[in-house]
């Protein structure tokens, strides 16, 4: 059963807006999503993105799916283009299966654009940032995890702002949307090992993004 847990802290106004469905995805669901993900991955491998300036790889592998796809490097930084960084091929289109995840909790009357695909080695970790590389910021960010558990941090407005850790387990799905639509989060740790889905450690996160307005 799915458990949906609306996550206020004191009531602070900047966290409205985050839900945390707990076991929102059963096994099956789950195992049929990860064979769509495989297959976006075949058609458009991860590959290493880099800060823009220094030049430092991150430690997450990502790919994307969808119209647009969200790319960093150290020339051009932090955007959306329509191909993928290495290939220079168009993005494979957005699963079936994801586009109804979206239908069923985002709330928002037009589709995503953009689905970012993250491979986690359990080593890796995603610093507190802000998604504001939308030019909508109405429309919600929801996350899928797939695989080992993770411990996502989760934050205010403002970097300094009180943070809270909440663990997040295969088929767990987070949604910012209102004030917390531009709350800082990341990713602490990969806890490898806890989860059952994957025959190896390590965990894919899938982000969906409505880039443009909708008309």
């Amino acid at each position: 059963m799915t458990t949906v847990v609306d996550v206020m802290i004191d009531r602070h106004p900047e966290r409205d807006g985050l839900k945390h469905l707990q076991g929102f995805l059963t096994e099956k669901a789950q195992a049929q999503l990860l064979c769509h993900i495989e297959a976006v991955v075949a058609e458009s491998p991860l590959y290493v993105p880099t800060m823009p300036g220094s030049g430092r790889p991150m430690s997450v592998r990502m790919t994307n799916c969808g119209k647009l796809g969200w790319v960093t490097c150290k020339e051009l930084g932090y955007r959306y283009q329509q191909t993928h960084p290495v290939t220079g091929k168009p993005w494979p289109a957005i699963p079936e299966p994801i586009l109804d995840i979206w239908r069923e909790i985002a709330g928002y009357h037009a589709l995503p654009e953009a689905c970012l695909v993250n491979w986690y080695e359990p080593d890796a970790r995603l610093g507190l940032h802000v998604d504001r590389d939308e030019q909508e910021l109405t429309a919600p960010v929801v996350s899928i995890s797939l695989g080992d558990d993770a411990w996502f941090r989760i934050g205010g407005p403002k970097r300094r702002d009180q943070t809270e850790r909440l663990r997040l387990a295969s088929g767990d799905v987070i949604v910012l949307g209102g004030e917390a639509r531009l709350a800082h989060h990341g990713i602490d740790r990969i806890l490898a090992g806890t989860g059952r889905l994957l025959d190896r450690p390590g965990r894919y996160n899938l982000t969906l993004r409505r880039v443009t307005p909708a008309s």
